[in-house]
């Protein structure tokens, strides 16, 4: 009977995709997704292949729960930070913010994109924990909107338009002593690309 980590069968579980996400999110970033076998991440995490196969049956399927426990650990992150502000233009700050942190926090792995090399159907999955965090930033427009704090557009559109300003990594690809101040920069180009008029409470750098 193979090793029980932890003191039950819920907490072994936990512990081994603990350790396999570590191990993947390593592995990910350094080879890239087209390098990773499950037999080196089971080595490296330190769990039997049996263990590694009885949970993963294959590296899509192994990628997709790691993007999963991943969103899910941000999204609760994002939904905090903003619900701890009140004003609406706070709140589009705050999401920026996090935004890009988070955006340079996670180095891009090397190797093909992901629409490439996974199938569709795992690709969707991964592509589907967006969709959350999207919500976000359409219900903070929404609240700016209801607060005449937009400019005269169309609040999916500047959706849309802040989201791509968001998702270049050109934005954070810079020295980490300048990373805090280009934020900051960033933050206030979004507000005014908006024309959202920022409370004197709003710290914009």
């Amino acid at each position: 009977m193979p090793k029980i980590i932890g003191g039950s069968l819920a907490e072994h579980r936990e512990q081994v995709r603990t350790r396999v996400f570590d191990a993947l999110r390593r592995q990910l970033y350094e080879r890239g997704f087209e390098a990773v076998t499950l037999s080196g991440i089971a080595a490296e995490a330190q769990v039997g292949r049996s263990a590694m196969y009885n949970h993963f049956p294959d590296k899509q399927h192994l990628l997709v729960a790691f993007v999963e426990e991943e969103a899910a650990h941000y999204v609760s992150r994002l939904r905090a930070a903003v619900g701890a502000e009140t004003d609406p233009v706070a709140k589009l700050a705050t999401f920026v913010r996090l935004q890009l942190r988070v955006l340079a926090e996670y180095h891009l792995p090397p190797g093909g994109s992901l629409d490439a090399t996974l199938d569709p159907a795992a690709y969707r999955r991964v592509a589907a924990h967006a969709d959350p965090i999207t919500e976000q930033l359409r219900e903070i427009l929404a609240e700016c909107a209801r607060q005449a704090l937009l400019a005269d557009e169309d609040p999916e559109v500047l959706l849309g338009l802040i989201t791509a300003a968001l998702g270049s990594r050109q934005v954070v690809d810079v020295p980490a002593e300048r990373l805090e101040a280009t934020i900051e920069a960033a933050v206030r180009f979004v507000l005014r690309a908006i024309g959202a008029i920022p409370p004197s409470t709003v710290k914009l750098g």
